[in-house]
């Protein structure tokens, strides 16, 4: 029996984590489910031009919206709606206007939590317990958080469903062959990606990489991805010449090189396929998933990583190196060590390449659908019951 499903989130063409995240799901959904309909309620801080699977626009800043978007759906044929939440995404203090939309929501919903935190503040606190409160079920990308959503949130967990952050499954060249068409050749490649910000601690990474280059000249760091709207929007290109200032300053100009764009999934695929090491140096220790890190995991790629709590859990076990926080010198340690034993690399990559390999989007679609069935067939039982 074929299924009505609205998400609630951001949407391409709005450059946002969330939103790619979203259209990988629906993509994969629609590929393997194509009888079941997925509709879109996009969130807006401006206006962008939508494909047809967006029904529904909701404006992110005005208040009436989310009781109109909550009406709207109330009125349609839809079987379950699919929140994606993030505090930043939604208006009001901490994005509180979603409580108006699902106060007022009368189908049944499961939310997906992209920020979880173990510390938060009252009104962030407040938002979660509701959202875990009223929610069917609540998904986490990670077992990490199970715990804090329990002791901090108050949300029983047999509500907790573990569904791991999906990475996309695409055939590129050999690493041997995408070295030399993409000019590194011959060179230990180091990479992040992702939209570019002051969280990502990418100075500390370049400053690690100026103390690599000593024994290793050959090294190069891709760093990849255009800076993030909101803060091209707020300091324009502030934090990326900071970066590029860091680069001359340590004459490592020929070691570090940026690639300022927006990556397509086959572009982020390509420069993790002829990367040796990944490198996400975050200053925060609270993230609770990180979608670079998942996509390089999937990929098998050995990890060095400051200690968030994402990172934690992907790289224990023996499947990559963490680094202290804002510590260069840790970084650079981690990543010599790699670079000076090749078989401890291997091992590394084996272990990663075994856990990726459940990650990638048929997969991870698979387990979605599931839990979006048995949500709405209990729905309908506890309906008919009342």
């Amino acid at each position: 029996m074929s299924k009505n499903i609205i998400f609630l989130s951001t949407y391409p063409p709005r450059a946002c984590g969330i939103a790619t995240f979203t259209a990988d799901l629906i993509k994969n959904l629609k590929n393997k489910f194509p009888s079941d309909n997925y509709k879109i309620a996009a969130i807006n801080d401006e206006n962008y031009k939508y494909g047809n699977e967006v029904s529904f626009v909701l404006n992110q800043f005005d208040r009436k919206s989310y009781i109109r978007l909550a009406n709207s759906i109330n009125n349609s044929n839809t079987d379950l709606v699919v929140i994606e939440h993030e505090y930043g995404i939604y208006g009001g203090d901490c994005g509180e206007y979603l409580l108006d939309f699902i106060n007022n929501l009368k189908i049944p919903f499961i939310t997906t939590l992209h920020t979880i935190l173990s510390k938060p503040n009252k009104n962030q606190r407040e938002i979660l317990k509701v959202l875990g409160s009223k929610s069917k079920k609540i998904i986490t990308m990670g077992e990490n958080s199970i715990g804090i959503l329990n002791q901090v949130y108050d949300i029983p967990e047999n509500k907790i469903a573990v569904i791991p952050h999906g990475v996309p499954d695409i055939a590129v060249e050999s690493k041997k062959t995408l070295k030399e068409k993409l000019d590194c050749k011959g060179r230990n490649v180091i990479s992040t990606f992702g939209l570019l910000d002051p969280g990502k601690g990418i100075e500390y990474a370049i400053e690690a990489i100026s103390q690599v280059v000593e024994t290793h000249p050959k090294v190069l760091y891709l760093i990849l991805g255009e800076t993030h709207p909101c803060v091209r929007k707020a300091h324009g290109e502030s934090y990326r010449t900071k970066l590029q200032n860091l680069v001359s300053e340590l004459h490592i100009e020929d070691n570090v090189r940026f690639v300022n764009k927006y990556l397509t999934k086959k572009e982020i695929v390509q420069y993790l396929t002829l990367s040796d090491i990944y490198v996400t140096p975050y200053l925060a220790t609270e993230q609770a998933v990180s979608g670079t890190l998942a996509y390089a995991a999937g990929y098998g790629k050995v990890i060095v990583s400051t200690p968030y709590r994402y990172a934690k859990e992907m790289l224990k076990d023996g499947r990559g190196m963490l680094a202290k926080s804002k510590d260069s010198s840790s970084l650079a340690k981690a990543i010599l060590y790699l670079l000076n034993n090749p078989t401890a690399r291997k091992s590394m990559e084996k272990k990663m390449f075994n856990t990726g390999k459940k990650m990638k989007w048929p997969y991870v679609a698979q387990q979605y659908e599931n839990l979006f069935s048995n949500t709405i067939k209990t729905s309908k039982i506890t309906k008919q019951v009342v």
